[in-house]
């Protein structure tokens, strides 16, 4: 990356491109670089540890905190109410949709990361695509991308579960690496991959009951069952490590999005501790306790990768805020956790439908009066990573 480009990165990601100048932080030395999955991390995000903390390392090699916007679907611009956006604003562009639109309020907004893209569609089905990698180039700021190896979702209830042990799961993670992370593997931009959201390893909701859970519950009252669940999980975690790193050296695995509100089997992240280079949590519940809880169990730094405070039980027509005051809130205790790497709001950037709720209307009308609080908690992280690090 040219001299000048990478300054602009580091400018860019530190000072949230909402306009403030922030000076050169002083780049970490080879001690504090912490031990990755990676092969290759030299010019791509890393991880390493300052002052006794762990931190995202941007390819320029300097501590960087991932506050993230989560939900990013163009189709919320498509009802018949307000297609007329679409076609006259952006001419039924999505590139055109993400330069125009998505980074430029992202960045003023103080978001440093697309934590993931793909959004509800309809309630209890599957979420929307992710973003191709064109796509992802029209949005040149740092982002997550998620893997779809199982779709074993708690809220998803039409797929059956892979035997992770069997040909056809070998099979079928190869295809994935070879279909998304050759596309991405380049991309300096790219922070790392997530798998599943959510996975039912050991529970269910009501919605995927008639599936089960991946490994029953019950089996782990006795030392076979956790034996065989260990080794389930193993070959899960090394089968998408190994196909992975087959054909992208360089970026971080984020693993599943773990659920911290329903039950998480040791067995299932004991064997996915060499083969991840960070936890992640979905929690709607306790994050700060939680995470913190995690990261001193297992030493692993850990990432707040999908949360909010919104009204979850809506009627159709109804729409909710995101509470800006409990983003600021949390993510400022969650800086003071030295294992958490970054928080990333469960947005969405536009209300649709079926979410109900967002930081844009269908209008494209900001909600103001919570995203200038988070606007400013994500300004104040920034200023404390370049005052005190």
């Amino acid at each position: 990356m040219p001299q000048e480009s990478r300054r602009q990165f580091i400018k860019g990601s530190l000072a949230l491109s909402a306009g403030f100048a922030l000076s050169p932080i002083s780049h970490l030395t080879a001690s504090e670089m912490a031990p990755t999955t990676q092969t290759n991390s030299r010019g791509f995000f890393t991880l390493g540890k300052r002052k006794d903390r762990w931190f995202l390392i941007t390819p320029g090699g300097e501590p960087f905190f991932s506050t993230g916007l989560n939900h990013i679907d163009p189709a919320s611009l498509r009802y018949p109410e307000n297609i007329c956006i679409w076609r006259d604003t952006y001419g039924g562009s999505t590139l055109r949709w993400i330069k125009e639109s998505v980074a430029p309020n992202l960045k003023e907004w103080g978001f440093n990361t697309v934590g993931w893209v793909q959004e509800v569609s309809v309630r209890q089905w599957r979420h929307s695509r992710a973003f191709t990698v064109d796509e992802y180039r029209a949005l040149d700021m740092p982002y997550c991308h998620s893997l779809p190896f199982t779709e074993s979702h708690q809220w998803e209830k039409h797929t059956v579960h892979y035997d992770f042990r069997s040909k056809d799961w070998q099979d079928w993670c190869e295809y994935v690496a070879r279909d998304q992370c050759a596309e991405l593997a380049d991309d300096p931009n790219l922070i790392g991959y997530f798998y599943s959201d959510c996975p039912t390893w050991v529970h269910n909701l009501p919605e995927n009951e008639w599936r089960g859970p991946i490994f029953d519950p019950e089996m782990l009252k006795t030392e076979a069952g956790k034996k065989e669940l260990t080794e389930i999980a193993t070959a899960y975690y090394k089968t998408i490590h190994d196909t992975i790193r087959r054909y992208d050296k360089h970026h971080l695995l984020l693993g599943d999005r773990y659920e911290n509100y329903q039950p998480i089997s040791m067995e299932v992240v004991n064997a996915a501790l060499p083969y991840v280079d960070v936890l992640s949590f979905q929690d709607f519940n306790n994050p700060i306790k939680n995470l913190d809880d995690w990261h001193k169990k297992t030493g692993k730094p850990v990432l707040l990768a999908d949360s909010a405070k919104i009204k979850w039980h809506t009627e159709p027509g109804e729409f909710t805020p995101n509470d800006g005051t409990w983003y600021a809130d949390t993510l400022e205790a969650l800086f003071q956790n030295p294992g958490c790497i970054g928080f990333h709001l469960c947005g969405a950037y536009q209300r649709n439908k079926a979410r109900r709720y967002g930081l844009l209307d269908e209008l494209e009308n900001p909600d103001t009066e919570q995203v200038d609080p988070m606007k400013a908690a994500n300004l104040k992280i920034a200023q404390q990573i370049e005052s005190q690090f």
